[in-house]
């Protein structure tokens, strides 16, 4: 897979979970945020199964099984998602949804400095002010006009460090193994374990409400984490890390897109504005490299 092809594919992501913000927001009605997040992490997981079990064979024919480090790691990948998505969905019981769009995407800028001071790999220039200009246009997108901070904000505003370390690592982590599925699969399980033991404990699951939000917990696990979230791992592998940070925040102007098209949302002209700036960064950030390859090409 080229670069291009996988920053694609990360703009395909970030359309799936655009699509999928009205089907968690009303899943949410009838569940607390850890049995949600815990049963469609399952679900997630278990569509993966198949390949998963394909990738396992194919490894262990090859004499490549993994090993207890392989398993250290997927752990560890698990346990950033469930951190991300843990912290985010408590911070959504005591804030609003236009804050926590905007503070959640505070780990744009984070990726490519965590990249510089962990990996010692320093991004392409263009990736500092696509970062940040993807930040201000998410904001202006949310149509926030000032944010006044809370016990939710905090919690969401926490949550970027683990969304951001999971975008630096999950790339790195499947492809050093050879074993993108088993990697997406085997966080999906960790994640949905880990968050329907809090939710045991925190929460009260009944079936009435599992049924009342089936299909919403249907959708989101299927769509949004078996194919996107199985797909960003696939991306990763060819995909510069600060690249995909910037690329998946396009997810707040799908969102925006529809909720117009099912919700009846209009955007003013701050929202079109974002949405415009969000659009410029992705076009930066995808150009400025291509156009440095170009001049060298015509030198060469």
């Amino acid at each position: 897979m080229t670069r291009l092809n996988a920053n694609l594919l990360l703009i395909a992501i970030a359309l799936i979970w655009g699509s999928a913000f009205v089907a968690q927001s009303q899943g949410m009605a009838d569940v607390g945020p850890m049995t949600f997040t815990g049963v469609r992490f399952l679900i997630g997981a278990l569509v993966v199964s198949p390949l998963m079990w394909r990738e396992w064979r194919a490894l262990k024919a090859r004499g490549l099984a993994l090993n207890r480090d392989d398993g250290a790691k997927i752990l560890g990948l698990g346990l950033l998602l469930t951190m991300g998505a843990a912290m985010q969905q408590i911070g959504l019981l005591h804030t609003t949804v236009t804050n926590a769009g905007f503070l959640t995407a505070l780990y744009v800028p984070l990726v490519p400095l965590l990249s510089w001071l962990l990996l010692r790999e320093p991004p392409h220039w263009s990736v500092w002010p696509a970062a940040s200009g993807s930040l201000i246009g998410t904001y202006l997108l949310s149509g926030a006009h000032g944010l006044s901070i809370n016990v939710g904000d905090i919690w969401v505003m926490a949550s970027a460090l683990p969304w951001a370390v999971h975008v630096l690592l999950v790339g790195r982590v499947a492809d050093k193994m050879s074993a993108p599925f088993l990697v997406a699969g085997g966080q999906f399980l960790v994640c949905g374990l880990v968050s329907l033991g809090w939710a045991g404990v925190a929460e009260t699951v009944t079936l009435s409400g599992l049924e009342a939000a089936a299909w919403p917990i249907v959708y989101t696990g299927v769509l949004s984490v078996g194919v996107a979230f199985t797909a960003q791992v696939v991306a990763q592998r060819y995909a510069q890390a600060p690249d995909a940070a910037i690329i998946l925040s396009s997810e707040t102007l799908f969102a925006a897109a529809f909720g117009y098209l099912l919700m009846g949302d209009r955007l003013g002209s701050t929202g079109l504005l974002g949405c415009a700036l969000i659009f410029a960064c992705l076009l930066l950030v995808q150009l400025a490299p291509m156009i440095r390859q170009m001049r060298r090409w015509a030198r060469a």
